[in-house]
């Protein structure tokens, strides 16, 4: 191991290019579909070693060399991880196709900045020690929480997902959240590094074996927390998800309108098994995002044939486009409805968090990029408005209703809204767009985690894979998988109790960050004495 460790330290010029990439696209295969955390090991120990190399004549040299190699290795990492996207840029690939490659390369390409800056983080703070462990969780910790918050964050396939998809493992979330396991996983998972660069026996195999420990630590807390009595279902509610796996294309057509509507109600009143008929069965039918190339407040036709179609009492909760205002003034959200059994609308959430170049263009890029033809994917005259705040909205028969658009569930901070704690998760999307990738595969496990980390159970509706529900602790109760057309009947699970991450958010996470400071600070120090 030391001479592996040796010729990583000391390579130069496009060879330690190549290491580094090839050690970022490795780390992705921790990811879902794969979920090979072992392999984030190997990727973060190739990273010590070559931050080892990194050394150069004067600090700042050091620190370039350094975030270099960050950029290549998170260049690596996205790659590997989000070429899937690419997918998107097909559904409509008379409009989008030649703007690709700026998607499937451009992206990863700035993402790798976040690594570039935790790499150079950590060259500041580093040391000939196993203490620089330490200095690179620090590092590594700060860009990817930056990367889920700067320009509007995007943190998709954050480190501590590599420990996010075991189901005791994910446990740890209700204490830390997302960006404590990517603390506690970073840190664990570069302890291989020491096999190679350790000094004596102690040095190399301790730091290892403590890592062990430390997760069957996280996976006994997690066997302890499952191996209590599960949350008694909500009494009167028996949920319908729908999904419709319509292509996507087809979804932009106003003229497929009625059909799709037809397709919608027809599915949902399709019997599933000799005790459950359809919709006479059900008291809640939650349909996908943007189920409609229409705006449904805007169609009394459509809401009638919802209310005829709806038992006494039933409610439909939709994806649906909705639009405010009048002409030059008109504003359009991508929403969340409710549509009782006399076709009335009864509540609506607007998405907040919006993708940016899928559903509205930057304002400082808008008059630049629409000049030369370059618009949002979803053809909205202007884009979609954001919501003003997350709010819990009221569904008759729920509880308070935490609702998230898309990919808004894979920001941790942005599944509880202010007020009464909600009674579930509601995540309506579209992941047609990806197609049969890693994509909705990797959307589903980061937004099952926000299930545990809340301690509230996940009902997912998407147009295709991966609808379920997922009870408070991240158990999938029922799902769909992706590019399979049905219905999941259901009740609704009851909450846990609250949270350590639910009823202090980050602070947690800012004790870690302290802790792992202070040792990559003070260790070396005690250290040498």
């Amino acid at each position: 191991m030391r001479a592996i460790a040796d010729r990583m330290v000391l390579a130069e010029g496009w060879g330690r290019g190549g290491i580094a990439f090839a050690a970022g696209a490795l780390g992705a295969l921790a990811m879902p579909p794969f979920g090979l955390w072992p392999a984030l090991a190997v990727s973060l120990s190739i990273a010590v070693w070559l931050i080892d190399g990194s050394g150069a004549a004067s600090r700042w040299a050091s620190l370039r060399r350094a975030a270099a190699i960050g950029w290549v290795w998170g260049f690596g990492y996205f790659l590997a991880g989000l070429w899937w996207i690419g997918a998107a840029f097909l559904v409509q690939a008379d409009v989008f196709a030649w703007l690709m490659p700026f998607g499937v390369l451009g992206l990863p390409a700035l993402l790798a900045v976040f690594p570039a800056v935790g790499f150079g983080i950590a060259r500041l703070l580093w040391s000939p020690t196993g203490w620089r462990l330490f200095a690179f969780a620090f590092g590594v910790t700060v860009a990817e929480w930056l990367r889920g918050h700067a320009f509007t964050g995007f943190p998709w396939n954050t480190l501590g997902m590599a420990l996010g998809q075991n189901l005791w493992l994910m446990q740890s979330a209700s204490l830390v959240g997302l960006y404590g396991l990517t603390a506690i996983a970073v840190v664990l998972l570069s302890t291989p590094a020491l096999l190679g660069t350790g000094e004596g026996r102690a040095g190399r195999l301790a730091p290892v074996l403590a890592a062990a420990l430390a997760l069957a630590s996280m996976a006994g807390y997690g066997a302890w927390r499952l191996s209590g009595p599960a949350p008694a279902p909500v009494a009167g509610v028996k949920l319908r998800i729908v999904q419709p796996n319509l292509a996507q294309d087809a979804k932009f057509h106003a003229g497929n309108g009625p059909a799709i509507l037809r397709r919608y109600l027809e599915l949902s009143d399709r019997a599933t098994s000799p005790e459950t008929t359809g919709l006479a069965d059900a008291t809640h039918i939650i349909w996908p995002e943007s189920a409609f190339p229409f705006l449904l407040h805007r169609e009394p036709a459509a809401l009638a044939m919802i209310a005829d179609s709806l038992p006494r009492g039933g409610v439909l909760v939709t994806g649906a486009a909705r639009s405010t205002g009048e002409g030059q003034e008109t504003r359009y959200y991508n929403s969340i409805q409710a549509v009782g059994d006399t076709g009335a609308v009864l509540a609506s959430y607007d998405k907040v968090h919006l993708v940016p170049f899928g559903e509205y263009v930057p304002d400082f890029l808008e008059h630049s990029l629409r000049a030369i033809g370059i618009r949002e994917f979803v053809a909205i005259p202007g884009g979609f408005t954001a919501g003003e705040r997350h709010t819990a909205f009221a569904v008759p028969g729920l509880p308070p209703v935490a609702g998230s658009v898309c990919y808004e569930a894979i920001f941790p901070g942005e599944t509880m809204p202010p007020g009464p704690r909600p009674g579930l998760i509601l995540n309506v999307t579209n992941d047609g767009w990806f197609g049969d990738t890693p994509g909705p595969r990797q959307h589903f496990a980061q937004a099952r985690l926000r299930a545990v980390e809340r301690g509230i159970p996940l009902v997912r509706a998407a147009n295709t894979g991966i609808s379920a529900v997922v009870d408070p602790y991240g158990r999938i109760l029922a799902s769909l998988p992706v590019g399979r057309e049905g219905v999941i009947d259901t009740a609704l699970p009851g909450v846990a109790n609250v949270t350590v991450f639910d009823d202090v958010g980050n602070t947690v996470l800012l004790g870690l960050c302290f802790t792992l400071f202070l040792v990559a600070v003070a260790g070396p120090r005690r250290r040498s004495r």
